[in-house]
């Protein structure tokens, strides 16, 4: 399966967590009072993202997207005998 390149053209602004996740007793769920983890904010280019977090005083960490590196397959090859799986 080959992913493809939908959505990966903006750039996203997401919070670290402040506080400890904990898990309720009964129903065994993962729970936080952090309602800022849930955000994410999605911005067209580099330069928008970092504009809006230095005028609203939030501490960022950039992080550049990795280059990708395609593997080319032929659908054939998933029925090859000597594949690995």
């Amino acid at each position: 399966m080959q992913q493809g390149l939908a959505k990966t053209k903006y750039w996203l602004l997401e919070f670290a967590p402040s506080g400890r996740r904990e898990q309720d007793q009964l129903m065994g769920w993962t729970s936080s009072d952090d309602a800022r983890a849930q955000l994410r904010m999605k911005f067209d280019t580099c330069e928008e993202a970092v504009a809006y977090a230095t005028r609203n005083d939030i501490a960022y960490k950039l992080v550049e997207p990795q280059q990708r590196r395609p593997r080319i397959k032929s659908y054939a090859d998933n029925f090859r005998f000597d594949r690995v799986i």
